[in-house]
Formats: C-alpha cells, structure tokens, sequence
C-alpha cells in the first residue's frame, strides 16, 4: 500500500516541477502526471510525484486523519 499525503499547489516551476506547502513544509514535487494545474489547487503526492488532484475539502480531512494517526503512534505532536 502507497500513501500519498496532500497539499496545496503555491508555485509553479518551469520542466515539469512545482512547489507544493503542507502546512509545516513546503516541498518541490514532479507535476507532470498532472494536466493544466494551477496554483491554489491541492494534489496528492508519493515519493516525491504529484500523482492526482483533490479538493482542498478531501485534503484538510486527510490531513486530520493523519495527525489522529501520528498521535496514536507518537503521541501529542
């Protein structure tokens, strides 16, 4: 099983890169896969590829559940 972690779309770079922010990161991800993304969109990213689109609704919901995860495991954050 692969888990993709979301994030919001801030900056589009040229050959195919972009940067995407989660909130405590911000990091430069593959966009390729990816047809006519703009900034402010949400993606899914793996290993570092923007491997799909989501709504920022879906996102900020993923991101809870794995901050419910993370706590679980580690403990409060």
């Amino acid at each position: 099983m692969c888990i993709a972690v979301p994030g919001e779309v801030v900056e589009i770079l040229d050959s195919g890169r972009g940067v995407v922010d989660y909130g405590d990161l911000r990091q430069e991800v593959r966009i390729d896969l990816i047809e006519d993304l703009k900034v402010g969109e949400w993606v899914q990213v793996h290993a570092g590829w923007a491997i799909g689109r989501i709504s920022r609704e879906k996102a900020l919901e993923n991101l809870e559940t794995i901050r419910e995860v993370y706590d679980l495991v580690y403990g409060e954050a």
